[in-house]
């Protein structure tokens, strides 16, 4: 690793430790040239599948559209940042957990779909109106009515178990 200050090649490694997610290892550097500290994050490369659009074109799959897609969708929104990234990060694990090299983009769709319904419904509802281009206020009716008489992800979590664990 380069040094930033300096341009040195060695540097040795002061400290690691897992970052908070757990995905990355945060390295604390200093140069042996200049004696300046830096940091470094290693993690690991995966390789994620291209997707393949409705025409049939294939392109490689791209995090940062992902994103764009979910923060349009949560536009002025109460949802955190750290919530959007725990999305983005289970939607890529799914896509790689595949093992597939190609994946349909309906399928990338649908996970958003998934991740925007437990963050927000009013976002999911936006996401959908474009995702599935509704022609009418039915359309947004039926999947409103949907929404309300499927259990809230908070209702999920509080239910009782019916098995003893």
């Amino acid at each position: 690793m380069r040094c930033p200050f300096c341009g040195a090649v060695d540097s040795k490694v002061i400290d690691s430790r897992l970052s908070a997610d757990s995905d990355q290892v945060r390295r604390r550097r200093g140069c042996l040239e200049c004696d300046e500290r830096f940091t470094t994050y290693e993690s690991a490369e995966v390789n994620l599948p291209r997707v393949v659009k409705s025409q049939g074109n294939r392109e490689p799959f791209s995090e940062q559209k992902l994103m764009a897609g979910l923060q349009k969708a949560l536009e002025k929104r109460p949802v955190s940042v750290e919530l959007l990234d725990a999305a983005v990060s289970r939607i890529k694990h799914r896509c790689v957990q595949l093992g597939e090299r190609e994946i349909k983009a309906r399928q990338v769709g649908e996970w958003v779909m998934d991740e925007l319904r437990n963050l927000d419904e009013v976002a999911y509802i936006r996401f959908a109106s474009v995702y599935r281009s509704f022609e009418d206020v039915a359309q947004f009716r039926e999947v409103i009515d949907r929404l309300e008489q499927e259990p809230s992800t908070e209702d999920i979590k509080n239910q009782m178990s019916l098995l003893d664990d």
